[in-house]
């Protein structure tokens, strides 16, 4: 599977960069058992911020999914540090949770996540597949429109 999930992360242009550092005092990933555990990933880009703002105010649908999109990129960065750099140890995607900075009115905090969920699921196929939530919240750390965290299962 690591030829298959490198080569669907080369066909998507993906390459993952090295993880952000913590912003505070945690760690990014912690493994249980078979599980890893991967922290709230924000939208960083190469040290950079992205997507700061509040969705329905100050971002559209498709920046929020593509900010969602990216958060799913550090996850992967994580997760691969976690399985000392093979992909094919995991063997299921868990759970996601997602966090959308948005309007009280926003109500389409789903279809942000969805930028998240529909990558891991093009990545890993099948062992893609995975429980979620989605909600909207307040504020995020650093006014980013999208925050998102990972369960996975590794060999």
């Amino acid at each position: 599977m690591s030829n298959s999930v490198d080569a669907k992360l080369k066909e998507l242009g993906i390459e993952l960069p090295t993880p952000p550092k913590p912003a505070a005092a945690y760690v990014p990933a912690v493994q249980s058992g078979n599980l890893v555990f991967i922290s709230g990933q924000i939208p960083m880009v190469n040290g950079e911020l992205q997507y700061v703002g509040k969705v329905g105010a100050d971002l559209g649908l498709e920046d929020a999914q593509a900010c969602a999109r990216v958060c799913a990129i550090n996850i992967l960065a994580n997760i691969k540090v976690a399985c000392g750099g093979d992909l094919s140890r995991v063997t299921r995607v868990v759970k996601l949770g997602g966090f959308v900075n948005c309007t009280p009115d926003f109500n389409e905090i789903p279809q942000v996540i969805n930028g998240a969920s529909n990558l891991i699921g093009e990545v890993f196929g099948d062992k893609g597949e995975h429980t979620r939530f989605a909600v909207g919240a307040v504020n995020l750390p650093f006014g980013v429109a999208v925050e998102v965290e990972a369960i996975v299962e590794i060999s």
